[in-house]
């Protein structure tokens, strides 16, 4: 009988990582490394390796490694960080570090899973995989779990689209975030109050690329803004869809199909038609004069803009169209 079998295991006894700490070699010392082998490392360990430790309070950090906020509730910033991922406080982290000083990401972590994978072929002459591994919350979901912010050796992604089920059903948009699954796997070992940054998994040897082709790395799992269905916080997009700052645009998404503006539109109170021309490059939406304000708010969230606004006896007659870059 055939059986899938993954195995993890989290070694005891790594050190205390300060700035120039050699990771790989200890992480060659603490493990007997095979062929088709997945090593998990958290990204606190990395970054304390490559000099990462900053002095003091969390907050007065985020600025720095945000490239926008997210969402806010009181003290607390969900932010997109320079690297695309969507985190807490940009994944900086007060914990398992000396009183008054904070970790922050990796500058690149494809860069240093790629550079970890490296020094461990040349140490083991083992080929494995890299993932480095970071701890977040999900939206809709209470509670967080581990994934890859990194990736060096292996496919990140699996595609299915087009294959067919054992029912026949052909699969159009399954795409399992393996290495997101092998980070959760490896958290299970590796604990939060252990002292084990380092876990390996073995038994996806099938997802281990050949030696010196790398992948794409775990940016690959970031979700772009013209994808990305949400960019904001309920409260930040509403905010922001009434301040109509330009530079808000992008998380909002590309532009909309004109029915599915025009559905939203009217909805708007004081709307009372929305005409699309006939070559989808404008349309024309009558309103009562008050509901000019929701027109261009609702206008700037589904990437359209406001062109002209003209008052009539019977209210408003605004143009539309779609925001072109």
């Amino acid at each position: 009988m055939t059986e899938a079998r993954l195995q993890a295991f989290a070694p005891d006894g790594l050190p205390e990582i300060s700035a120039g700490a050699d990771l790989a070699g200890l992480v060659a010392k603490h493990t007997e490394l095979r062929d088709g082998d997945v090593v998990a490392v958290t990204s606190k360990v990395v970054a304390k390796a490559e000099g990462r430790v900053r002095p003091g309070p969390r907050e007065d950090a985020v600025a720095g490694e945000t490239a926008r906020v997210v969402a806010r509730r009181g003290p607390v910033l969900i932010v997109r960080t320079h690297h695309g991922l969507t985190m807490a406080a940009a994944g900086i982290d007060a914990s398992n570090v000396a009183s008054g000083t904070v970790v922050l990401l990796p500058v690149d972590p494809d860069a240093s899973a790629r550079s970890l994978r490296e020094r461990l072929r040349h140490l083991t002459g083992a080929n494995v995989a890299v993932i480095v591994t970071d701890t977040a919350g999900r939206a809709w979901r209470e509670g967080q779990t581990d994934m890859a912010i990194g990736a060096a050796g292996i496919t990140p992604l699996e595609d299915f689209v087009g294959r067919v089920d054992a029912h026949g059903n052909e699969l159009a948009v399954t795409r399992p975030a393996v290495a997101d699954e092998l980070a959760g796997a490896a958290e299970l070992v590796q604990g939060k109050l252990h002292g084990r940054p380092v876990a390996v998994l073995r038994g996806r040897a099938d997802l281990v690329l050949p030696p010196g082709e790398h992948g794409p790395g775990a940016r690959a799992l970031v979700r772009d803004d013209t994808s990305d269905m949400f960019g904001y916080g309920a409260r930040e997009a509403v905010v922001r869809a009434l301040a109509g700052q330009p530079g808000d645009r992008a998380p909002f998404g590309a532009p909309a199909a004109p029915e599915d503006l025009a559905a939203a539109l009217v909805q708007a109170p004081g709307v009372r038609e929305v005409v699309p021309s006939e070559d989808d490059a404008s349309a024309h939406v009558l309103a009562d004069t008050p509901a000019g304000v929701a027109v261009a708010a609702i206008c700037f969230a589904f990437g359209w803009q406001v062109d002209t606004i003209d008052d009539t006896t019977a209210g408003i007659a605004v143009r539309v169209s779609p925001v072109t870059t």
